[in-house]
């Protein structure tokens, strides 16, 4: 997601009580799978499907004459149609047919499919939903046979990889940054040298604009905006293996956030009166929001009418930090026709499609020889690449959504709450699933 899919809620506020329902919940429900074949596969067959022989890696996938089918969560027309011109592009040239199906939500279909035996053979899959499938095995790790493996960045590849094997392929991805609104800057008197590079001007500033609107900066109250305060101050979720939900940088990066929301220079979006910072952006309720490179669709959509810049997020005392979202192609272990979909995959992440994608409806290419192509195609946006060079990546580790769920209905409370209190609760709930 990338998360355009929703992108004032990457994840779903919950209380984690008991810890983890939600994920033995899910984990339940793909666990039917069993992620594996019917059959013993051992002679290099199984009941219904072909599987190739020899040695080469790629004879661990499964080969037929089956069509493809690709699951995907669309966050509107333009990425539905384009998805599906590119996977009709690729089945007139392959042979193969091959379908899109748009999912109503995402998530509870793909574990539907994996419940009842028949999944999409490739579908939209989130960092944060891949350990879980992965250690039922209703995923297929396929990643190492990419011939694009190599081209890809490093974060990605490290955001889709759990326990040491790299799965699936990152599709695009997203960070954040800092969007100004261009007349409510120029009404306040500031100009372009104006534009804050650390918190303290990033403070300043705020107080400026909060005198004129209801507040100078807007951001969800959720980890996946608040987070990259504590990423500019040293801190974070996990760090090398290591829990570091409370550590002096977490804890200094929202104690930052909570006494600017006090003094009115920062404000959560919801509590002005919009479902996320684009909305406030648009609405012109917030003269600056927090927000990824998706804004930028909302933006011409539904705002045409306001001018904007985007900026790199202010460095902290740590030094620059942003936060990474995206998704990966995944592939079910039960397809019958896997051959087929590593080659769709390796088409739908080239660096022309992946151009052809962004140009359609946003998204960043997940692969370095597209980078310096987008950022000439978007000099305007750059600042939102630029941030891959210094990001925080969401865990991927089993149970993640439930920890970060719980953090964010705590982050709710954060003006009445004391920091401290929080990050330790978060640092609990880490550990237990960090092992």
């Amino acid at each position: 997601m990338t998360l355009s899919v929703v992108p004032n809620k990457w994840l779903a506020s919950r209380r984690l009580n008991p810890l983890f329902a939600g994920a033995a919940a899910l984990a339940l429900l793909a666990g039917c799978s069993g992620g594996g074949f019917e059959e013993d596969t051992s002679n290099g067959t199984t009941e219904d499907n072909e599987q190739t022989e020899g040695d080469s890696p790629s004879s661990a996938l499964t080969s037929s004459d089956d069509p493809i089918t690709v699951l995907i969560g669309s966050s509107g027309d333009a990425e539905t149609t384009a998805v599906e011109d590119a996977v009709a592009q690729w089945a007139e040239t392959s042979g193969v047919e091959a379908s899109v199906q748009v999912a109503a939500d995402l998530n509870q279909e793909l574990s539907q499919g994996f419940a009842g035996g028949k999944p999409a053979d490739v579908f939209y899959l989130s960092s944060e939903l891949l350990p879980g499938f992965a250690e039922n095995g209703s995923v297929q790790a396929y990643g190492d046979l990419l011939e694009n493996r190599d081209d890809f960045f490093t974060p990605l590849v490290e955001n889709f990889t759990f326990d040491e094997e790299f799965y699936c392929a990152p599709k695009d991805f997203s960070t954040l940054a800092l969007i100004i609104n261009d007349q409510a800057w120029q009404d306040a008197g500031l100009a372009e040298e104006d534009y804050p590079s650390t918190w303290e001007e990033l403070e300043d500033v705020s107080e400026q604009l909060a005198q004129e609107y209801d507040t100078g900066l807007a951001f969800g109250a959720e980890y996946q905006r608040v987070g990259v305060f504590l990423a500019q101050a040293g801190g974070g979720l996990i760090r090398d293996g290591e829990v570091i939900a409370n550590s002096p940088g977490s804890v200094e990066g929202l104690e930052f956030v909570k006494t600017n929301i006090e003094s009115g220079n920062f404000a959560f979006a919801a509590d002005i009166g919009s479902g996320w910072g684009g909305e406030a952006l648009g609405t012109e309720t917030a003269p600056m929001v927090i927000e990824g490179n998706w804004v930028t669709g909302a933006m011409t959509n539904d705002y045409p009418d306001i001018d904007y810049t985007v900026i790199e997020l202010p460095a902290g005392p740590d030094g620059q930090g942003t936060l990474q979202f995206t998704n990966c192609w995944g592939m079910a272990a039960d397809s019958p026709n896997q051959q087929a979909a590593v080659e769709l995959i390796e088409f739908l992440t080239s660096p022309e499609q992946q151009m052809e994608f962004s140009d359609a409806f946003g998204p960043m290419p997940s692969v370095e020889s597209a980078k310096d192509e987008w950022k000439e195609a978007n000099p305007e946006l750059s600042a939102f690449m630029d941030g891959a060079e210094y990001v925080q990546l969401i865990p991927a580790i089993n149970g993640i959504q439930d920890v970060i769920s719980d953090f964010n209905t705590q982050l709710e409370s954060l003006a009445d709450s004391d920091p401290q209190t929080i990050v330790d609760s978060v640092q609990e709930n880490l550990e237990a699933i960090n092992d």
